[in-house]
Formats: C-alpha cells, sequence, structure tokens
C-alpha cells in the first residue's frame, strides 16, 4: 500500500538531488476560480520521472542492494530510461537501458550520452522490459519500473506533498496517466488533502478502462502522446491507489491535447510534450468543468518534445 508516509520518506530522501519546481498562476479565466501550474517539466532530464528514480535507487543503496559494479536497467528508450541513466550517473554507478529496434536514434543518443549502455532488442517494449529483467537477474542489477514500483510511484508523489506546500489550499489537481506511477504517488500525498483526476487519451485509457472493468485490463495504445502516455495496462499500484482514493478518470481527444499544447506554447511560452499538455487539455476542453472558485492545480509533467512541432 502507497501511503503518505511514504512520499515522505521520499522526499528526504531525494530533497538535495532534486529541484524544487515552481508553480505558475494561469491567467483569470482559465477557470472559475483560480488555476495553477505546478512546472514539473523543469525537473531533471524534463520530467517528473527522475523523483522515483533518485528515490528507487537511493533506496537500494540504503539496503546494501545496489552494486557499484552492475548498478541498476530499466526498459525504456524514453523519459523513464533517461531519468534512471541520469540518477545513476548522480550515484556513480552504471546505468543499463534496454531499448526496441525502432527507438528513436535521438533518444538512445541522449541515453549514450548521460553514460548509459544501451541494449537494442526486439520489435516492441515488451521484448525490451523481458530482456531487462533477465538481465538484472543474472547481472544483480537493481530493476527499475518505468512506474509500477512503490518506490517510483513514492518518488513521484513527492511532486504532490511539494504542491501542497505551495497551495495549500488546491482543491483538485489534474494529471495526466499512463501507466499510472505519477497519479498513485499524487493521489496518496494529497489523500484526505485535495482531488485528484486522472486525464487520459482516449487512444490510450488504461485507467478509464481498468474502473470500468474492475481491474487493470490491456488497451489498444495509439495517438499524439503514446510517447509517454503508452502503457498498455494501468500498474496494479496505479489502480489500487486511485480505487482507494476515488480518483475520477475523464478522457481527452488528440484534437484538445495538441490544442492544449499549442495554448500553453502562445499564452505562456510553455513547451511541453503532449502527454503533458494532456492534463491541461482537460480544462481547455471543457471535459473537466471546474465549480465556482474551485482551486486546480495542473501538473505539466514533461518536456522532452521537439519545440519545431508547436
Amino acid at each position: 500500500m502507497l501511503t503518505r508516509a511514504d512520499i515522505d520518506q521520499a522526499a528526504q530522501r531525494t530533497a538535495s538531488l532534486l529541484r524544487r519546481t515552481p508553480v505558475l498562476a494561469a491567467d483569470s479565466g482559465t477557470g472559475p476560480g483560480q488555476v495553477w501550474f505546478k512546472c514539473e517539466f523543469m525537473q531533471h532530464t524534463g520530467t517528473f520521472k527522475a523523483r522515483g528514480a533518485l528515490n528507487r535507487i537511493l533506496a537500494s543503496k540504503e539496503r546494501g542492494e545496489l552494486r557499484a559494479d552492475v548498478g541498476v536497467v530499466v526498459a525504456s528508450g524514453g523519459n523513464a530510461g533517461l531519468a534512471n541513466a541520469y540518477a545513476a550517473k548522480q550515484l556513480g554507478v552504471p546505468a543499463t537501458v534496454f531499448v526496441p529496434e525502432a527507438a528513436p536514434a535521438v533518444k538512445v543518443a541522449k541515453l549514450k550520452a548521460i553514460g548509459a549502455t544501451v541494449v537494442q532488442g526486439g520489435a516492441e517494449y515488451a521484448a525490451a522490459y523481458q530482456a531487462a529483467i533477465v538481465h538484472a537477474e543474472e547481472s544483480g542489477a537493481v530493476y527499475c519500473h518505468a512506474y509500477d514500483q512503490p518506490e517510483i510511484a513514492a518518488g513521484a508523489g513527492t511532486v504532490g506533498s511539494e504542491l501542497l506546500e505551495q497551495v495549500p489550499d488546491v482543491d483538485t489537481i489534474l494529471v495526466a496517466v499512463g501507466g499510472g506511477g505519477l497519479m498513485a504517488g499524487v493521489a496518496a500525498a494529497v489523500e484526505d488533502f485535495a482531488k485528484v483526476v486522472a486525464v487520459e487519451p482516449e487512444s490510450a485509457p488504461t485507467l478509464h478502462a481498468a474502473l470500468a472493468a474492475g481491474e487493470p485490463v490491456d488497451v489498444a495504445v495509439a495517438g499524439v502522446a503514446a510517447d509517454s502516455l503508452g502503457a498498455r495496462r494501468i500498474g496494479g499500484i496505479g489502480f489500487s491507489v486511485a480505487v482507494r482514493c476515488g480518483v475520477e478518470s475523464v478522457l481527452v481527444s488528440d484534437v484538445d491535447i495538441t490544442a492544449a499544447r499549442s495554448a500553453l506554447w502562445n499564452d505562456y511560452r510553455i513547451v511541453v510534450e503532449h502527454g503533458a499538455a494532456a492534463a491541461y487539455a482537460a480544462l481547455t476542453s471543457g471535459v473537466y468543468v471546474p465549480a465556482e472558485d474551485e482551486r486546480v492545480a495542473v501538473i505539466l509533467c514533461g518536456a522532452n518534445t521537439d519545440p519545431a512541432t508547436l
């Protein structure tokens, strides 16, 4: 069970290695009440993922599990891979990152630039995942899941506890959902203090489908945000916390996401990836309509995107 105590412990463990990202008040008229942006896209490596990666690796070191010769292993050619490679470098241990053959060359280059050993193989993420598990078992490297590990989710949850310190009277937090690690961490962090609304692409509704089915189920994944919100199934941690905390799920279209991303650039000169823009799309599209005087925070969780596409 993921609790506020887990998030508080993660915050203490990682504080000296993370940025305390700012909160920006949105223009008046964005919602009936005040709206804030939690600018987590300014975190190390450009996403919230650095929080969970550092917490997972530091906790493993505390338990004596982290070996200096083999370090950590992760399966991800995206934000989780970058975050874990960065965290490993900060702690002076190697990182091995398994990615599919089709992983974009620019992301592979970024991983190598951080210092990670990149192993490409298989047509899909599933093959990279299985290879990473085998590598962890055979080498003794600490395996870091992209989202479905307690320490990963607890680290991500420090976004929520930090936000509560910055905006103590926030009523509702909008957060994009893929595998559910960020949503789970934030919901656990603000439980009994604020409501969490999960925002998902219509083309990758992992939590929405799980809540309807009463359990995590596989969904087809497509759309403009698939590179960061492309999990095929909500994680077990994400599902259990969502049910416990009464997290609501709303769906936004690719058109909504693209429009919200453009609005953030045009109105605020904020550059985010499509997955991060999904959270704001809930407001701009009218899929989520706040009550009068409802105080809403939107977590802008990542900025690893091509600005030329804005």
